[in-house]
């Protein structure tokens, strides 16, 4: 069987039709975490209180934000990345490194920090991951980052606040 341009074309847009869809129709408001039971809790009013629009849109709403835009990127201090919204720590400086995805990329978590939901959204599967203690939504993690682990936690920089070492 062979396919030609227009098949190609008419194919390709329903696929991403679906996965617009799918997204477009997910529950805003409503993440996997906030499903479980979490040591720090609050309301959706006093969320938004205490966040910027932008991390309540990634930690309560399991949004993402653009690429190439966190300064955490450019981070390379010794310290700890902790949970914006609770500041539960997350990720060693030491860690992290340049995956060259858009978005600050570390190998592996501080013991206790992240949990992590299946994410079926956008006709995908994938493991997000998210905060242990408030379940703000960090981002995903892959199985293709470098060693020792071999995995890529592919996290928001809204979701993660900076503490540097202190001397």
């Amino acid at each position: 069987m062979t396919t030609d341009r227009r098949t190609f074309l008419v194919g390709g847009t329903a696929v991403l039709a679906l996965g617009a869809a799918a997204f477009a129709l997910r529950p805003m408001g409503t993440t996997r975490a906030a499903e479980g039971t979490f040591e720090v809790t609050m309301t959706d009013a006093e969320w938004q209180a205490k966040l910027t629009p932008e991390q309540f849109a990634v930690l309560r709403q399991e949004g993402t934000e653009r690429p190439f835009t966190s300064p955490l990127l450019d981070e390379h201090r010794e310290g700890t990345f902790v949970c914006a919204g609770c500041d539960l720590p997350l990720f060693a400086s030491e860690t992290k490194y340049d995956s060259g995805t858009g978005w600050p990329s570390f190998y592996t978590f501080i013991d206790g920090g992240i949990g992590d939901s299946a994410d079926t959204t956008l006709g995908m599967s994938r493991t997000e991951v998210h905060c242990s203690r408030c379940g703000g939504h960090q981002g995903h993690v892959f199985d293709d980052g470098p060693q020792p682990t071999g995995l890529r936690y592919c996290i928001n920089g809204v979701s993660l606040k900076f503490e540097p070492k202190s001397a």
